[in-house]
């Protein structure tokens, strides 16, 4: 029989005030509630109800199943693939040898920067902003928007007249560099969002962080799919510390044309071995695996191998990839 389990709370300054309270039946307590965590992570391993440890069933899990709920943006970062996370482990970059692929899938409307833009829509930004001739989109023309990447991480690219171009435009791309402008005040991140592609995902459509993704969470509630390690880059955006070098080192410069995924019940995760399947009211299940799973009435479950489950409200449940 499926057993409830009890996650674990982030309280990051980021995190919304009332989605996880609500969902988890609790009274918001002025405190932002970030994410809940359900896996084994060390730095927040889920419990059983009568408090031993989930790996007593499990073992150490490949995977970290979340709520994430983002009130304000994220850092811009990005994770490395497995040999380069096993590289930098051994030259005391990384804090573990894991790569960490991701998935989110939105609960409510979520946007984020996800991927290099493809050349002719940064282009086609870069016009509609008046920088057609500007030095940021001779590059990305001639060499691609890596490069404008590192032109502006480097400092040969100067950040403040791409965020003054965009004071009176009203894209939301445009939007988002005023409001990120105000905290991170020429920071050469703030103008590398518009080389990124902007989405808003609708409640039930995904996106998939590949190693290498260059990425920032902006607003909004989902499911987030991870593999278990705690490698991230960051580049900007934030107060915690950042790595412009590994960053260059490990991004993926080749621009992703389609950044969010058909919208379907179920969502590959490859590099954790792990599937993320979304289930409505009425279904039947049945775990093959050690399986984790939320429902929107704020259950937090462990499915054994070999349980079946009839589902009563709508479910995300963890599924081994084979």
């Amino acid at each position: 029989m499926p057993e409830r389990v009890e996650g674990v709370a982030q309280h990051y300054a980021w995190g919304d005030t009332e989605y996880l309270p609500n969902l988890l039946g609790v009274a918001p307590d002025g405190r932002p509630w970030a994410e809940l965590w359900l896996g084994t992570h060390p730095t927040g391993p889920t419990r059983l109800t009568d408090g031993r440890p989930l790996t007593d069933l499990t073992g150490q899990l490949p995977y970290l199943l979340k709520v994430l709920t983002a009130a304000e943006p994220l850092s811009l970062q990005t994770h490395p693939n497995l040999a380069q996370a096993a590289d930098g482990f051994a030259r005391g970059v990384y804090p573990d040898a894991n790569a960490k692929p991701e998935l989110l899938c939105a609960l409510t409307p979520f946007q984020a920067l996800c991927g290099l833009r493809p050349v002719d829509s940064a282009i086609d930004l870069f016009d509609e902003l008046g920088l057609d001739e500007s030095e940021i989109a001779g590059i990305v023309k001639d060499e691609g928007p890596g490069a404008a990447l590192e032109g502006l991480y480097r400092g040969t690219i100067d950040p403040l007249p791409i965020i003054d171009r965009c004071q009176t435009n009203d894209r939301p791309e445009s939007e988002w560099v005023r409001t990120l402008a105000i905290r991170y005040p020429g920071e050469p991140s703030v103008a590398a969002t518009l080389l990124l592609n902007y989405v808003m995902l609708e409640p039930g459509q995904a996106v998939h962080l590949e190693a290498g993704n260059l990425h920032a969470y902006l607003h909004g509630a989902g499911i987030e799919l991870m593999g278990a390690s705690d490698n991230v880059i960051r580049g900007g955006l934030t107060v915690k510390p950042v790595d412009v070098d590994e960053l260059l080192r490990v991004v993926d410069r080749t621009p992703l044309d389609e950044p969010v995924l058909p919208t379907a019940s179920h969502y590959d995760l490859p590099g954790a071995h792990v599937a993320l399947r979304r289930l409505k009211p009425g279904a039947h299940h049945r775990a093959i695996g050690h399986e984790l799973a939320v429902d929107m009435n704020g259950g937090t479950w462990y499915y054994a191998p070999g349980d079946h489950i009839e589902i009563t409200s709508a479910t995300y449940v963890v599924v081994p990839m084979f």
